[in-house]
């Protein structure tokens, strides 16, 4: 729900601040007041590009905000997330736009935004509507999406995009294979060279530095057997050793300790000493026995370093990087030994997967089907209910033929292009493009005339009649369509009188299930208004400004009266808005 709409400085509008509810919302005004100037703040919040014209007078730059709560929905969310904006205390999103005379700068939840992701997430909240254009069902895309929504398909239709993705990537593995297959098959003798030459040397993870020890220590033998010899007897050997030494000490101070308990901690810490100097003796004439002189194994370590040094010249600079290549090379190998048995194991997986995918999107389909006959009937019953009884409503259904489509004609459940049970000896062979959400193409039709064929509903022209079939639509998917917050701007064109009257009514049926704000200038809508709001031009301290402010009920039927009889409001008129305004009161 579009919770309050805040415009400072656009246009001709100073400073507003309006608070919707919930329910049907009426804006009304006389021609020129501002209407429209209000509608295009509310398109800036929506993501349009904007004209840096619309800053007001002396001031510097203009400002609209929306904030929407009940605003959480898992696409909100999806887009937030990948933009790294802040979901903020959700269900809650606040949308501004900030316009100056270098241009405009967009913010969700009080971070810059590009348009396009305002526009995403405007998309999920609001849906405006405008005599010919902002009417998303007159989007032949959306008709698709209104189906499945109507059927509660959404959970078939995820099935489908999975099996789909599968397709793709097994067919996008098997075009790499065979584009590959031309250079796997030149450089194989390479592969095949290289791979000898590794395995001859056959270098193992973490080998280059265990040699390097090892070397080092063999280079460096009679150092290290002489000054272990030396530090050994130095410690405990010689006349003058260290460890004889700690002994005499710690004699001497257990001595003085009998004397001084003073002593004692510290009788304690050269035994320690010398227990330390004996366990390190102990190491030195232990590794001094072990010393060994191996020139010949020296000379192996020497040999087989250069080998690796080799490699890694040629492969890559490092033991690591060689065996990477061999890991790489290796594969490639086994490609090419067996390319034709690799490509025949891809397309059995991608027959089977296609075959998956055919299974699920004819189980689709047929449910569509289903599900429009459903909408067919309820659209006619609704569109007669609006002074529309001899109309024609269809959803109809197309697939387009393509000889390299994934998804086949199956004849034992597959239906034909226009819906009927597919026919003939090479349906077998007949192949339908898989499209992002299906196998088929969904479009809706519609006559409103007897005796005149139905046409796409994106070619109907009357003002009057897109107002009344697309509240006919709205109403009947109200209940399975996710977008909270419609908004009509005078739509309402062409229509009067009774059929005016009914159109109210089903937009106020319809602001059950929707926030509804609507700009009307039909006083037999305006009456059935859960909330009124007057737009005004003034003329103030020199300078023209728009004001809106919310009616009471006696404003707005005085509102109502003059939108019956003009600026010159009579007794009678005054009670026929109190009439129309009691009547809707009654079919609640």
């Amino acid at each position: 729900m579009l919770q309050s709409l805040s415009v400072r400085d656009y246009a001709l509008i100073e400073e507003l601040e309006m608070e919707f509810g919930s329910g049907l919302n009426i804006i009304t005004g006389a021609t020129g007041a501002g209407k429209s100037i209000l509608i295009g703040a509310l398109r800036m919040i929506l993501g349009e590009r904007a004209n840096t014209d619309v800053v007001r007078g002396e001031a510097t730059k203009a400002v609209v905000e929306g904030i929407f709560d009940d605003a959480d929905t898992e696409r909100i969310r999806t887009v937030l997330a990948e933009n790294e904006i802040p979901t903020g205390p959700l269900p809650r999103v606040i949308l501004r736009r900030r316009i100056t005379e270098r241009g405009s700068r967009g913010f969700v939840n009080d971070t810059p935004a590009t348009l396009d992701v305002m526009r995403a997430v405007a998309a999920e909240l609001i849906d405006l509507h405008g005599q010919h254009e902002h009417q998303s069902l007159l989007h032949t895309e959306t008709h698709l999406r209104l189906l499945d929504s109507f059927g509660g398909l959404g959970g078939l239709v995820e099935h489908y995009q999975e099996k789909r993705e599968r397709v793709a990537a097994l067919v996008e593995e098997r075009e790499e294979l065979a584009a590959r297959e031309r250079e796997l098959r030149q450089q194989k003798e390479l592969y095949e060279f290289q791979i000898e030459e590794i395995d001859a040397v056959d270098p193992q993870p973490g080998e280059e530095e265990e040699l390097r020890a090892e070397q080092r220590v063999l280079e460096n033998a009679e150092h290290l057997y002489a000054s272990t010899k030396e530090l050994y007897e130095r410690l405990f050997e010689s006349d003058d050793a260290l460890h004889d030494q700690l002994v005499v000490s710690r004699n001497d101070l257990q001595d003085l300790a009998r004397i001084d308990e003073a002593f004692e901690e510290h009788v304690d810490e050269i035994e320690s000493a010398r227990i330390i100097v004996s366990e390190l003796a102990n190491f030195l004439q232990d590794y001094n026995a072990h010393v060994e002189f191996d020139p010949e194994r020296l000379q192996e370590i020497r040999e087989r370093t250069t080998e690796l040094e080799k490699l890694k010249r040629k492969y890559g600079g490092s033991l690591e990087a060689v065996l990477e290549h061999r890991r790489e090379i290796g594969e490639k190998y086994e490609l090419a030994q067996d390319f034709e048995g690799n490509l025949e194991r891809l397309d059995a997986q991608i027959d089977e997967a296609k075959a998956e995918l055919t299974d699920v999107a004819q189980r689709l389909s047929q449910k569509r089907r289903t599900v429009a006959t459903r909408i067919e009937n309820a659209i006619l019953d609704e569109l007669a209910t609006l002074g529309m009884p001899n109309s024609q409503f269809e959803v109809r259904f197309t697939r387009q033929e393509d000889p390299d489509g994934w998804i086949r004609a199956d004849g034992s459940r597959a239906q034909g292009a226009d819906g009927g049970r597919a026919q003939g000896p090479d349906d077998e062979e007949t192949r339908y493009r898989a499209f992002q959400k299906g196998v088929d193409q969904v479009e809706f039709f519609i006559s409103t005339n007897v005796g005149v064929s139905p046409m796409p509903l994106t070619e109907v022209a009357s003002g009057g009649e897109i107002s009344r079939i697309m509240l006919a639509l709205k109403t009947i998917l109200a209940k399975s369509e996710r977008l909270p917050i419609l908004v009509f701007d005078e739509i309402d064109v062409g229509i009067s009188g009774n059929m005016a009257r009914r159109v109210g009514e089903s937009m106020h049926d319809l602001a059950r299930y929707h926030q509804i704000i609507t700009i009307t200038h039909l006083p037999q809508i305006a009456a059935l208004g859960d909330r009124h709001y007057k737009v005004e031009k003034i003329v103030e301290d020199g300078t023209t400004k728009t004001t809106l402010h919310r009616l009471d009920e006696d404003e707005q039927a005085t509102q109502v009266a003059s939108l019956i009889s003009g600026e010159d409001i009579t007794d009678a008129a005054l009670e026929s808005a109190r009439e129309l305004m009691a009547a809707g009161e009654r079919e609640e």
